[in-house]
């Protein structure tokens, strides 16, 4: 599946994004981490976003919902490392499965969209930062930027705090990135005024 993985990435880029892609060896949390993408508005955000995860990992795993697993494209998706999730169940065991991942050891990174759908959205699941912290694997927060047509990386975040961690994540990611920016709320527009 690497050919098809390197297809994927020069479609992308021919398709004029460009990739802000780390030099070589600068960050090497890049192999085992949990990459959290945002905003997640639009189906494209993941064929765009793969393209940098694919890029950048050696061994990069995707969880997709499930509806997205039917005749031909399940067995391909799960070629190119992609993993079911039932958003709809809350037994779904995502966090346990991914962190006995984790603990298999060697390279493993996954992404996650916090926000579990494309429709906007004021909650952000934790799953992403139990599976580091109980794992013992950074937080890299990654973005699609549809305004400027770049996909990337901020800096990492070592788990600590989920609520202060949670937050930190969240205060990166602003309207102008997504690709439907009316369906995406920032942490301002959460916040409560003062005088209240």
């Amino acid at each position: 599946m690497k050919i098809l993985k390197n297809f994927w990435i020069c479609l992308v880029k021919l398709c004029g994004w460009k990739l802000n892609l780390p030099e070589k060896g600068s960050r090497p949390e890049f192999e085992r981490c949990v990459f959290v993408m945002a905003p997640h508005t639009s189906a494209l955000d993941f064929i765009i976003g793969a393209a940098y995860l694919w890029a950048c990992c050696s061994n990069g795993r995707v969880f997709i919902a499930k509806e997205f697993f039917f005749w031909p494209l399940g067995p391909f998706l799960r070629g190119l490392g992609c993993i079911s999730v039932d958003r709809g169940n809350s037994t779904n065991r995502l966090v346990p499965r991914a962190v006995a991942e984790f603990r298999k050891g060697g390279p493993l990174s996954v992404v996650i969209t916090p926000e579990g759908t494309r429709k906007s959205t004021k909650k952000w699941f934790r799953g992403f930062w139990e599976i580091a912290n109980k794992a013992g694997v950074p937080i890299v927060p990654t973005y699609v930027n549809f305004k400027t047509k770049e996909i990337g990386a901020f800096d990492t975040i070592i788990p600590t705090d989920c609520e202060s961690d949670l937050l930190m994540v969240r205060k990166l990611y602003k309207k102008d990135m997504a690709k439907y920016p009316e369906k995406f709320i920032e942490v301002k527009e959460l916040e409560v005024p003062s005088n209240l």
